[in-house]
């Protein structure tokens, strides 16, 4: 069995001091909240503010957190060949409006599809859905619930009323005497 702290009383001491050093991060870098445009703009703020911490002592400790870094990163294990799949499984339904449900918001996907049922990975940053092999959309993930996310073609289809039936027609005459 691999360990990745001391086991037992003699590491009890180390999950508080990595718990710690989140909790400044965030109190320092994500308090308050930031207004940011998009999710990826948010993870480059996220990395600037981690490379910067580089140079930052903990503490009186005698070296940098960069520093500790270098001198520990030969000792870490690879990564594994093959990617580590982290999103989150659905099989929406593609309603009348070309569009999918996952987690309370909408996204369009192409409208060959719609009555069918289509796999989506839900990611961070983006849902990806795909028809059995075939990747047809991908969209930035909405954050906060009921929003949608449609492609501006989809978009002008739907003003146009394109795809649906057309109106009906108005009645010309009198109504023949019926039963």
């Amino acid at each position: 069995m691999r360990s990745y702290c001391q086991p037992g009383l003699r590491g009890a001491h180390e999950k508080g001091g990595v718990e710690g050093q989140i909790g400044w991060f965030r109190r320092n870098h994500l308090v308050p909240v930031r207004e940011v445009d998009t999710l990826a703009e948010l993870n480059e703020m996220i990395d600037r503010w981690d490379q910067e911490d580089d140079a930052r002592r903990i503490r009186s400790r005698p070296r940098t957190i960069g520093e500790y870094f270098a001198a520990e990163q030969p000792l870490l294990a690879p990564l594994p060949e093959e990617p580590f799949e982290t999103g989150r499984l659905s099989t929406p339904r593609v309603d009348r409006y070309s569009q999918i449900c996952v987690r309370m918001n909408r996204y369009s996907v192409p409208a060959r599809l719609i009555g069918r049922t289509v796999r989506v990975m839900l990611h961070a940053s983006e849902p990806v859905a795909y028809d059995g092999r075939e990747k047809v959309a991908r969209h930035e993930r909405l954050i906060a619930r009921n929003g949608s996310r449609l492609h501006c073609g989809l978009r002008r289809a739907l003003r146009r009323g394109s795809g649906r039936s057309p109106p009906p027609r108005p009645v010309r005459g009198p109504r023949s005497a019926g039963p």
